[in-house]
């Protein structure tokens, strides 16, 4: 499976435009979302719009590999990967492990942001428990985006990776708090995925270590998603 991985990765770092959209996106949104006055009286809303964006954008990358899967489908790589000794779920993991090299520099770019342009001051281990958990973290939406990718046309696979990506940072709660929202919304927004993945790095800066309830969250997710693509894997080797 490691040949596969670094095959992946390599093939991934081929194309920039993950640079440009998965990264330039959430951090101009930001930048603009924090400096909207010229106001400096807003630290603390600058730390969390600061997780919130990392993890949108980090979210945003993460589904992206779906994009690339689709359009492997269509050229025929999966029907040369399927006569490889690699079982469903390997390759579902050795592609979500190379994937995750997309999600890396958009977490790095915001948190440098915060630090450097919005003056965001933590404390050096929670800057780095905040780049390991929100790369980490990522992995529930990489497995959805290869399920969709895997199950999906290129086109159909944008269209809905658009759709989940703007649904859960909505509802999730990384654009606007939660304790704006109506009550009912509030409760459903507490178990999206983007929620409690966003809340591995609200609890990071507020200097605690995230809450069971999140963790039990994400967890939940992570395991629908990653049956899901395979599931969707399994599938294309019928179809393609």
């Amino acid at each position: 499976m490691f040949p596969y991985i670094a095959l992946e990765i390599r093939r991934t770092l081929r194309d920039p435009t993950f640079l440009v959209f998965g990264t330039g996106m959430p951090l101009m949104m930001y930048l603009l979302f924090t400096n909207l006055g010229g106001s400096g009286s807003y630290d603390d809303w600058k730390a969390a719009s600061m997780v919130g964006m990392a993890a949108y954008g980090a979210l945003g990358s993460a589904m992206a590999i779906g994009t690339g899967i689709a359009s492997d489908k269509s050229l025929g790589w999966l029907q040369q990967l399927r006569i490889t000794p690699l079982d469903p779920w390997r390759a579902v993991t050795g592609r979500a492990i190379s994937s995750s090299v997309t999600v890396l520099p958009t977490v790095l770019a915001i948190l440098l942001a915060g630090g450097l342009v919005n003056g965001v001051r933590l404390a050096a281990w929670q800057w780095g428990a905040l780049v390991l958990l929100l790369w980490l973290g990522a992995l529930p939406f990489t497995l959805l985006g290869i399920g969709n990718g895997y199950r999906l046309t290129p086109q159909g696979t944008g269209v809905v990776n658009v759709a989940c990506l703007m649904g859960f940072a909505l509802v999730g709660g990384l654009w606007f708090p939660l304790g704006v929202f109506p009550g009912w919304l509030r409760a459903v927004g507490g178990f999206t995925p983007a929620h409690g993945f966003a809340d591995l790095g609200w609890s990071t800066i507020a200097g605690h270590a995230p809450g069971a309830g999140s963790l039990a969250v994400l967890a939940g997710w992570l395991l629908l998603f990653g049956g899901y693509a395979v599931m969707s894997y399994r599938r294309s080797a019928r179809t393609v």
